[in-house]
């Protein structure tokens, strides 16, 4: 089994955690910018943090034969302080870096104006620099949320399969499907979604444009859980692949939009991987 997390914060996780994701068959990451728990207090930690995400994590990454990308932004969150918000004018130089393949983690947290001038300032900014856009749904109000989330989107101009709506559950899946954005699920020990859950959702709305994660943050969370879906997966009766469409195939397809992916030195000895690389031009 071959896995690719689509949104995982390797950040918060120790080189313990890189060994054990590439013995489970991780090949390949995507490290959303998020909160980090602690609030920051202005532009610089972001830049330190950004400069962190396209090329310490890379480097640590590769120790151990897994390939990084990266998605900037300014986190839903922190959009609503002051001090944060001078580093939408900072996205730019980051946006064109060989190694960022999604403007993300954007959307809500608490849908307030500040968080609807962020969003609808960065989906601009995906549109400007042809990205693909990883939105972020609220922990609070999710249907609510949700809809005002496609709202925007629907609004921007942005191309809805370009768009990736994530954290969803059953409550939120079915307008997200309809509306031709991609669904993601971020598949955790104790809180939203679970690996049974997820085979369920899988078996009603099928493969299409689903993207499973296991976001693994500082809170409490474990960077197998892809893994632990795809046994669930198989366990329920879909086939091989079916597991490799969900957790390599789907995520390759939906970032490869952005003409930055490349995945060479991913593949297993001898083995080779139809479109592994796809890039365009970048710094």
């Amino acid at each position: 089994m071959r896995i690719f997390d689509p949104h995982i914060h390797m950040t918060s996780r120790t080189t313990d955690d890189y060994a054990r994701m590439a013995a489970a068959g991780v090949r390949a990451v995507v490290e959303p910018a998020f909160w980090l728990g602690q609030p920051r207090t202005g532009p610089g930690s972001f830049t330190d943090y950004f400069d962190s995400l396209i090329g310490w994590e890379p480097y640590r990454a590769a120790q151990f034969g897994i390939v990084h990308h990266a998605t900037i932004a300014l986190n839903p969150k922190e959009a609503n302080d002051p001090r944060c918000r001078p580093v939408l004018d900072l996205l730019p130089r980051y946006l064109d870096k060989d190694r960022v393949v999604a403007v993300g983690e954007i959307g809500y947290d608490s849908m307030t104006p500040e968080e609807d001038d962020a969003f609808e300032r960065q989906l601009a900014l995906a549109v400007e620099h042809d990205l693909p856009a990883l939105v972020h749904t609220p922990h609070r109000d999710k249907a609510g949320g949700t809809r005002r989330t496609l709202e925007v989107v629907a609004a921007s101009g942005i191309a809805p399969d370009r768009v990736a709506v994530d954290h969803l559950n059953e409550v939120t899946v079915e307008m997200v499907r309809e509306s031709g954005c991609w669904a993601g699920f971020s598949i955790y020990p104790e809180t939203k979604m679970s690996p049974p859950r997820m085979v369920e959702i899988l078996r009603r709305y099928g493969l299409d444009r689903m993207l499973v994660n296991s976001a693994a943050d500082w809170g409490v969370s474990d960077p197998l859980l892809t893994l632990e879906t795809g046994r669930a997966m198989l366990a329920a009766g879909f086939t091989e692949d079916d597991v490799d469409r969900v957790l390599w195939r789907n995520p390759v397809e939906f970032y490869g939009q952005s003409g930055r992916l490349d995945l060479t030195g991913a593949a297993a000895s001898g083995e080779t991987f139809e479109g592994s690389s796809i890039k365009r031009g970048g710094s």
